[in-house]
């Protein structure tokens, strides 16, 4: 998880940091789940909270394959997190933990009907929560070639994707961190 805080301290200051060693968002509080040992931005986003003279008000948009069952539950009803998630409707986990926005994509979801979903999604988010950080977990797993993933995003929806949700911080002037 250092490497998802330092990436989290880095945005603050910089406006924007990267991370290629978290998206563990399985973990939960109290236990590991799914090759997941610790949610790294869970922890990033109290760490931060922790060092803030106040509390940071920290969206986590998550945009892999899979729902991030651990970042909703650690986080439900605080607050001062927002959970948005993306996700493909029949992918692990079997039992979804519902956070603040949750969108299920069925099989085979390409890049107009996922884009619009974001969009929708990301407006939703800014009209409901007013962050001051975002941490970003960018799964590459909703790509078309990824065998498990089940979602059919192309390359260019993979960057068209991330570019939204760089506008939406870029239009708020909030830093974000990514994670992968």
């Amino acid at each position: 998880v250092g490497a998802t805080i330092a990436a989290a301290r880095a945005a603050l200051a910089e406006g924007v940091a990267v991370s290629l060693a978290g998206g563990t968002h399985h973990a939960h509080r109290e236990r590991g789940q799914a090759y997941c040992v610790f949610n790294d931005a869970a922890v990033a986003a109290r760490t931060l909270q922790a060092d803030a003279p106040r509390a940071l008000r920290v969206a986590i948009i998550d945009l892999d394959v899979h729902q991030g069952d651990g970042t909703a539950a650690i986080f439900a009803g605080d607050p001062t997190t927002f959970t948005l998630s993306l996700h493909g409707e029949k992918n692990f986990p079997s039992r979804k933990v519902r956070g603040d926005i949750d969108r299920d994509l069925p099989d085979g979801t390409g890049d107009a009907e996922y884009l619009r979903v974001l969009d929708e999604a990301l407006d939703e988010m800014v009209a409901r929560f007013c962050p001051e950080l975002i941490v970003y977990l960018a799964g590459a797993d909703v790509h078309e070639n990824d065998r498990l993933g089940r979602l059919a995003l192309t390359t260019a929806g993979l960057a068209t994707r991330d570019a939204r949700v760089f506008e939406v911080a870029y239009r708020l002037g909030v830093p974000i961190a990514v994670t992968m």
